[in-house]
């Protein structure tokens, strides 16, 4: 199979109307998360307890770490105003943390502890600033779901009849936050990898599930779908890939048109390995995708080639306004991009 990087990355000289811009984070922690609340707020999460907030664009970010948190990696964060967001520290046992703030991060409420040794969780979904859940790697051979409908004062564990059964050596990827998305006031989809690629959807919060396979690369521990986004009930994109080699080609894009009953193989090329996904939160085919080689962007998901290809590393990616996301990566990098006039 001829590596990802076999072709030549030239394709953002084809559109004046894409661009980016570097931003100065405060931090060199390597981030994980990423969630903008608007075109002005926007949070982001990482290494050794690591926090970031902007209310202005990016023109200046805060960065802080929550006490008592240093040992920490957040690797998701969910974000409803500039004074109120979630942190998803991810890690086996007691690492695996919820934390709250609803004062900016002046100060942070623990809302949750794993206390399984076997259990790790990966990423977090809101439905709304009070529902929310969040996936953990399978434990005893089922994955671990919990769920919120208080703003996370109680965070309940799914019965075990509701959660779905997992493929030997089958997991969750804690890559960019992303493994889990919801849409709507109930649907939810979490994807999965390590030897299994498999998307699970449900329509009522996780009380019901189904399962499909998905095209994406899956061939040892370390492939797998690693990102899930969904535009509408519909719509939706998975990406992955072999995070260990980033550098072999696909299948590392999917994408679905029936709600994630079936998914197609994106042409879309070149493939490298895929991090994390986002879909224009006006367009359900405009596709942009990262990981540590690449930034892609496509103005349709049907398409063969990219409208812009760059190299860079990033980990996550967040839509901030139609037209504009954020992506974070290693040691505090921050971009933001202009993808549409």
């Amino acid at each position: 199979m001829r590596p990802c990087w076999f072709l030549p990355i030239a394709f953002s000289t084809l559109s004046l109307a894409q661009s980016f811009t570097v931003q100065n984070s405060n931090t060199r922690s390597d981030l994980r998360g990423v969630s903008a609340v608007s075109a002005r707020v926007s949070w982001a999460s990482g290494t050794h307890g690591t926090y970031l907030r902007t209310i202005d664009a990016g023109t200046t970010w805060t960065a802080a770490t929550v006490p008592g948190a240093e040992a920490l990696d957040f690797r998701d964060v969910e974000a409803f105003s500039a004074e109120e967001a979630y942190l998803l520290a991810a890690g086996p046992g007691e690492q695996s943390r919820i934390y709250k703030t609803t004062d900016g991060g002046s100060t942070w409420a623990l809302q949750f502890t794993n206390h399984d040794p076997k259990g790790f969780y990966d990423c977090m979904a809101f439905w709304d600033r009070t529902h929310g859940i969040a996936l953990g790697d399978p434990v005893d051979g089922q994955f671990e779901l919990i769920a919120t409908d208080d703003g996370g004062d109680h965070w309940n564990s799914l019965p075990s009849p509701y959660r779905p059964h997992a493929l030997a050596i089958e997991g969750a990827f804690a890559a960019s936050g992303t493994c889990i998305t919801v849409q709507g006031d109930s649907n939810v989809w979490l994807a999965t990898g390590g030897n299994a690629a498999r998307v699970f959807r449900s329509s009522n919060r996780g009380n019901t599930w189904a399962a499909a396979d998905a095209p994406i690369l899956h061939d040892n521990a370390s492939s797998g779908i690693f990102s899930i986004s969904f535009n509408g009930p519909h719509h939706g994109v998975i990406g992955g890939g072999d995070y260990q080699h980033p550098e072999r080609e696909g299948p590392n894009l999917a994408y679905t048109e029936d709600g994630g009953v079936t998914w197609r193989a994106s042409m879309l090329h070149p493939q490298c390995y895929v991090s994390a996904v986002a879909l224009d939160p006006q367009n359900g085919r405009r596709l942009l995708a990262l990981g540590s080689t690449h930034v892609a962007y496509t103005d349709d998901v049907g398409n063969s080639t990219w409208k812009v290809y760059w190299e860079m590393n990033l980990n996550a990616v967040a839509y901030v306004a139609p037209g504009e996301a954020l992506g974070v990566g290693p040691k505090g990098k921050v971009v933001r991009f202009k993808l549409e006039p």
